[in-house]
């Protein structure tokens, strides 16, 4: 814990970026959880058993692909967003309000519009398997999302102007 800590003083953004990644990590595995629960709930026929969704066995759907997409992301979304002000960066800007986590979704809807085309491009257009297509654009809006959110939510709070007070002269009054 002491090495940890010690790092984390020398290099704290390198450590929140490890962080990072942990927690968009997890939020991966939820988000891909839930994909492979409406593929299997969608396409039964595809997927006789839930383990199938994970080792192939047809072709499912656009409709199931863009709704597994959509739902892995929404609930991810809330995974990533507590633990990203909890856990993983420092500063905390404006990301503890309403606004803070509307701007984080945001962000984050525009994630998931760079995963959906992704999805239908590679996808359908291309014809790459699924679960390929998902990770490669899971690493390509992982980057994206730290670097949006870094810049414009997680940043330092503008300092007030400072405003320096005259010295008092003797009488109380400014001078």
């Amino acid at each position: 814990m002491r090495f940890l800590k010690k790092w984390n003083e020398k290099h704290p953004l390198l450590m929140e970026i490890v962080r990072f990644c942990i927690v968009g990590g997890l939020a991966t595995v939820v988000d891909m959880a839930v994909m492979g629960v409406v593929l299997y709930l969608f396409e039964p026929e595809l997927y006789p058993h839930f383990y199938n969704v994970w080792i192939g066995g047809g072709e499912p759907s656009t409709l199931a692909t863009v709704v597994g997409t959509g739902a892995g992301f929404i609930l991810g979304l809330f995974v990533n967003y507590f633990l990203s002000v909890l856990f993983v960066f420092e500063e905390k800007g404006k990301s503890k309000s309403v606004f803070g986590f509307t701007v984080f979704a945001v962000l984050s809807a525009i994630g998931l519009g760079i995963h959906l085309l992704g999805m239908y491009i590679g996808y359908d257009l291309l014809h790459i398997n699924e679960w390929i297509v998902k990770i490669i654009l899971t690493a390509v809006v992982m980057v994206y999302n730290y670097v949006s959110k870094k810049l414009l939510l997680f940043k330092k709070a503008k300092k007030e102007g400072k405003t320096e007070k005259l010295p008092e002269s003797g009488n109380g009054e400014e001078v």
